[in-house]
């Protein structure tokens, strides 16, 4: 197995394969318009990477940096790959490409009482294998809750609304519900 990122590049074959995958792996209430990802991905703060495995195309990560924060925004691999070590390749490659920075990412609460509360609790044993830990923190992204999860130290409030504020710019960061709390 050889994990590489590559930029996503719509004129590459596997970009129509992001697009799919991004609708697919991601519920609706949980996705951006994907226009809009691809927009700001112009951005210089932003990675939107395809995920190559021995240079075949394997999922997508989508990165949004800020000061010596990097949130992984969506992380996902193509359903023939899944199990097969890739998603973990992927976030070790992450977490060396990114050293020396707060790498985070947002998942959803593992509650019994959730309709996909297996999958939300095998999901969370992904991450924390993978060297990530509990933030201790929830955030609102667009009316659902998150809790997030990451390597090298604590993200504050501010820090977070910061990120979002020059990702998304103050017109839309306004309209938008973002929002973050401690846990108790």
């Amino acid at each position: 197995m050889s994990v590489m990122f590559v930029p996503a590049d719509r004129r590459r074959r596997d970009y129509k394969n992001i697009r799919k995958l991004y609708y697919e792996a991601f519920p609706p209430e949980e996705r951006a318009p994907f226009r809009l990802l691809e927009l700001k991905s112009r951005r210089k703060n932003v990675d939107f990477w395809s995920i190559l495995d021995d240079r075949r195309w394997a999922g997508f990560m989508y990165v949004v940096n800020h000061e010596d924060m990097s949130y992984i925004f969506y992380l996902a691999t193509a359903p023939d790959v899944r199990q097969k070590g890739i998603g973990s390749a992927a976030l070790r490659l992450a977490a060396k490409h990114y050293a020396g920075r707060r790498l985070f990412l947002a998942e959803e609460p593992v509650y019994e009482s959730a309709e996909n509360f297996h999958e939300r609790e095998k999901r969370r044993e992904f991450y924390l294998s993978n060297g990530f830990e509990d933030l201790g923190s929830t955030v609102i992204e667009g009316g659902v809750t998150f809790e997030l999860l990451g390597i090298g130290g604590k993200v504050s409030g501010e820090e977070y609304l910061a990120l979002f504020r020059e990702y998304l710019g103050r017109v839309l960061f306004r309209l938008i519900d973002i929002r973050y709390g401690e846990e108790d």
